[in-house]
């Protein structure tokens, strides 16, 4: 299946990641019909597609004619059975895999043979997702980075059962898309947060370590390496929790003990220091 086959695009979760998938794919004209479980949260994604879309107006980056378009091309649903239309189906709901597994075997058991499933997991096994649908090699994974329609990487996770004539469509599309897209082979945490989190729990036994304050840590990877950001600053925008979940996971998965996470980044998510969302993590917000 070629991009020029992928007109609409299904996506489930109206969501942060949902509809940011939703707005990049309107802007470059692609139908998408975005599905979410009630009224009040497709609503909540539109308009949050319509907000960013604004922002980009009063940046000079589209018109008000631009918007209108793209706008007018995304249709919000509370039924899969209008996912049908659709040759590729994004698949963005919350990161949990019982709830993935239950959407997707849905999907499966909908969607038409030749459609594509994709999922935007940052986490779970795209080979153990393909295993429980009946497409595993039409089955993919599409990890956009958050905000969606400012970030041009997508890794594209092929599992063991991925088709090469899926992920050369996939691929392209998300070319389609302005995106530079990377190819992944399936494993815990793919490329970018295999190497990010283990990078921020290092920083965190910096910290504990006493080698240098919190803001000089931050101002060293800055300076240094031309981060935008520090990791520790970082990791209050993530959650602390978030990243002391993915660090469990390398270790449980790899058995390895160099993805031992920090006893200071136990102790503070046990103190419910988590970041930003809290008030409260290695700075106080």
């Amino acid at each position: 299946m070629s991009t020029s086959h992928i007109q609409t695009i299904g996506i489930v979760g109206a969501g942060t990641m949902g509809n940011g998938i939703a707005q990049a794919c309107a802007t470059k004209g692609l139908k998408v019909v975005m599905v979410d479980i009630s009224d009040a949260a497709v609503a909540k994604g539109m308009a949050t597609v319509s907000a960013s879309l604004d922002r980009l107006i009063k940046k000079d980056k589209i018109t008000t004619e631009d918007k209108a378009t793209a706008l007018g091309l995304i249709t919000g649903s509370t039924r899969y059975e209008d996912l049908t239309s659709a040759q590729l189906v994004i698949e963005a709901a919350t990161e949990n895999e019982a709830l993935k597994v239950k959407i997707l075997q849905q999907l499966d058991g909908l969607l038409a043979p030749e459609v594509i499933l994709a999922t935007n997991t940052s986490s779970i096994s795209i080979t153990k997702l393909a295993a429980v649908t009946q497409r595993a090699d039409r089955f993919i994974g599409m990890h956009f980075f958050n905000p969606v329609p400012m970030m041009a990487l997508v890794e594209i996770i092929r599992g063991l059962q991925t088709s090469d004539a899926t992920h050369d469509a996939v691929k392209a599309m998300a070319e389609h898309l302005g995106k530079s897209p990377i190819t992944v082979k399936n494993a815990p945490g793919f490329v970018v947060n295999r190497i990010l989190v283990p990078m921020i729990n290092e920083a965190f036994f910096v910290l504990a370590e006493g080698l240098a304050s919190a803001e000089d840590i931050d101002a060293g990877m800055k300076l240094g390496c031309n981060h935008p950001i520090g990791p520790l600053a970082l990791a209050d925008m993530i959650g602390l929790d978030v990243c002391l979940a993915v660090m469990n996971v390398y270790v449980e998965e790899y058995n390895d003990s160099k993805y031992r996470p920090c006893p200071l980044l136990k102790e503070m998510v046990a103190a419910g220091y988590l970041g930003r969302k809290t008030g409260r993590g290695v700075y106080r917000y």
